[in-house]
């Protein structure tokens, strides 16, 4: 029987429950700090398991079948202009699913994980959702009948423990960004070109697994710095990061954060904006791990961790089973 879905079914009734990063031209009021440490305190039970961040560096999970699945869920956020935090709950989803539940690396697990995540986050944040069918455009291998992209998000959701509005780096920009003398409620150009410069860098930290090491709170901090530039630099050498932005931000960790930002997401992309933001020289990767990561970095980059000559080799066995799946999907039970 088809899922009938409501807005009251994932309606949150909490006073912590957020927004996207706004798109007004007059700053919005900054959350206080009694909520943003009830953020900071609440962050960690919307992150992938502890140990994902170190089965991702070691091939234990599927990081190709990782990045390509992210890769399509960009490009569909894109094409429908999903809000920013869209994209973001629906990378969050599918992180933490799979950090606790092994999925077989035959295809179509991933991108059936895809859909239902991308359909999920849709529905917590947009008016207006496309149908689960037109949801399944700009190539995505595999085509899934409704009944089965539902019975993924019910086990999506249960898995999660029905926890879908995720603490994420956006809640902390608004106050993190306040925080700036550059920023104050008198020049609100200056904030919204922060805010989307940083809103920017944090989606492109999803493709980048690296920064699955760093809390959300942590990310914001670092993608502020980025934006910001000198400016931020000059700031924080007076007052340092816990006391410029929170107590509870930790120093080192939004450093390691920027610095990694920098390297992967300014200097490894000539388009990228950020980089006139940069006081950094440009600091090249530091493995070819890391050279594939940062390559798979950039938002304006269409990029696919793959290799040409495998997948050609495989094509002659896998248009059939894309032709199969359009009229008959695999069942979510096979899972």
């Amino acid at each position: 029987m088809p899922v009938r879905w409501s807005n009251r079914m994932l309606a949150c009734r909490s006073p912590s429950c957020h927004q996207s990063p706004p798109s007004s031209t007059v700053p919005p009021p900054p959350s206080d700090e009694n909520t943003i440490t009830k953020f900071i305190d609440s962050e960690s039970h919307f992150m992938p398991l502890s140990d994902y961040f170190h089965r991702c560096r070691h091939r234990s999970i599927d990081i190709t079948a990782r990045q390509d699945s992210i890769n399509w869920i960009l490009k569909v956020h894109a094409h429908y202009a999903f809000r920013p935090l869209t994209a973001l709950l629906s990378v969050n989803y599918f992180d933490r699913f799979l950090s606790s539940y092994s999925l077989p690396e035959n295809g179509w697990p991933f991108q059936l994980l895809s859909v239902a995540c991308l359909s999920l986050a849709a529905k917590m944040e947009e008016p207006d959702v496309p149908l689960l069918l037109d949801l399944q455009i700009l190539e995505p291998g595999f085509i899934f009948e409704p009944r089965n992209i539902q019975k993924m998000e019910l086990r999506v959701m249960a898995n999660l423990n029905w926890r879908l509005r995720s603490v994420t780096p956006f809640d902390y920009l608004d106050y993190f960004i306040s925080k700036l003398p550059s920023c104050s409620s008198t020049k609100p150009d200056n904030f919204n070109r922060l805010l989307k410069c940083s809103s920017d860098l944090i989606l492109n930290t999803t493709r980048v697994i690296d920064f699955l090491g760093f809390t959300p709170s942590t990310v914001a901090a670092a993608a502020v710095m980025s934006a910001a530039g000198k400016n931020c630099d000059t700031t924080l050498r007076e007052a340092g990061v816990g006391q410029f932005f929170h107590e509870r931000v930790n120093k080192e960790m939004a450093r390691s954060c920027l610095l990694l930002m920098e390297e992967y997401l300014i200097d490894t992309c000539p388009s990228a904006r950020y980089k006139e933001l940069s006081a950094e020289a440009p600091v090249e990767p530091a493995s070819p791990v890391g050279v594939l990561d940062a390559a798979a970095a950039c938002g304006s980059c269409d990029t696919r961790s793959e290799n040409p000559i495998s997948a050609s080799s495989q094509a002659p066995e896998t248009e059939p089973i894309i032709k199969r799946l359009r009229s008959s999907s695999p069942d979510v039970q096979e899972l």
